[in-house]
């Protein structure tokens, strides 16, 4: 189940890729949720609480929390599959349920700085539960800002463990990402462009979409100006980041009924940093769509929006305009969703 990659380039570009494997329909929602909200964990007997100081684009799974998104300073979360993560429980700590952690993060940091400081000084109790296909819900995060800083989040034999460094461009599902970057130095000693390994395996595609983030260009090629829009580097990062994400994508239909991780990719994301813009490239319709979080006013934004069925509906183009209200998840839907 996934791949996100960073992209740091030239003209302080920073993009981020991600692309979203799973073994059945999710029911992805685009939602702008606002600032100023009070949230509350949906699950624990000491649950946490907050109150968002920014507002973000999302994209939702089960109607349940965000998978996905970048809130308006430019930091983009990014949750995904990773089999091996044991929580643990800390009595001191208080709770926060999974599919808020996405969410959390987005609401309460600017920087990954920021939130590598607070994940580090404050203890939590991720409470993972079980989807509602049987899978638990074991997930590990990634967090890339607009400075190209990066970090990967994993909960490994019931201890947080922080991977905070730029060079931490790439993540994808199994092994643990320590054990990753071993494998992925093996190859660099072998030219990717006589041979990569090409299964859909995560540790395949951690080597896959680390060279190919390597390979494309940080400054405009010229044999590619003229088919660019208004010829600028800008596009051609973007089309050559979603070249990248997509050379990691299954294609829909393949997948392993045993490993929820080795499943067909349902939908991609491209977040643009700089210039604040969310592409959400579905694999069941034949266009891109996006959101300028420019456009959107979230110093009056009062409730969350959702774009709905953005998964299975045709959208084309800047769509900020196209939302309608969107109705937060409540406790009791979480819990007939899922068990904790």
């Amino acid at each position: 189940m996934c791949t996100r990659i960073l992209y740091q380039g030239s003209e302080d570009l920073v993009i981020t890729g991600r692309g979203m494997d799973w073994n059945e329909d999710m029911a992805s929602n685009i939602v702008i949720l606002p600032r100023n909200t009070q949230y509350t964990s949906y699950a624990g007997n000491n649950p946490l609480s907050w109150t968002s100081k920014y507002g973000s684009v999302t994209t939702y799974g089960y109607n349940a929390g965000v998978a996905d998104g970048m809130n308006e300073k430019g930091l983009v979360a990014n949750l995904l599959y990773l089999a091996e993560s044991q929580y643990g429980h800390n009595p001191q700590a208080q709770d926060l349920c999974m599919v808020q952690w996405t969410q959390f993060s987005l609401d309460s940091f600017a920087t990954v700085a920021e939130a590598v400081s607070f994940f580090q000084s404050t203890p939590l109790n991720i409470l993972a539960g079980v989807l509602p296909n049987g899978r638990g819900a074991t997930m590990h995060l990634a967090l890339s800002d607009a400075s190209g800083d990066s970090a990967i989040f994993e909960y490994v034999a019931g201890k947080l463990c922080i991977h905070h460094d730029r060079e931490y461009t790439v993540m994808t599902n199994s092994p643990i990402f320590e054990e990753q970057l071993a494998l992925c130095n093996y190859w660099k000693n072998i030219n990717g462009l006589t041979f990569l390994p090409g299964s859909i395996s995560a540790a395949d595609r951690f080597v896959r979409t680390s060279f190919f983030l390597n390979a494309i260009p940080r400054t405009l090629v010229k044999n590619y100006t003229t088919a660019l829009p208004n010829q600028s580097y800008h596009q051609q990062a973007l089309a050559s980041v979603l070249g990248v994400i997509r050379s990691a994508g299954v294609p829909l239909g393949v997948q392993d009924p045993d490993k929820p991780n080795l499943s067909s990719t349902l939908w991609r994301t491209i977040s643009d940093h700089q210039n604040l813009v969310y592409y959400f490239d579905s694999a069941t319709a034949p266009s891109i769509f996006w959101i300028d979080l420019k456009k959107i006013d979230f110093t009056q934004l009062a409730k969350p929006l959702s774009l709905p069925n953005a998964q299975n509906s045709i959208y084309g183009g800047e769509v900020s305009q196209l939302f309608g209200d969107f109705k937060y998840p409540t406790a009791e839907l979480i819990g007939s969703i899922m068990t904790f």
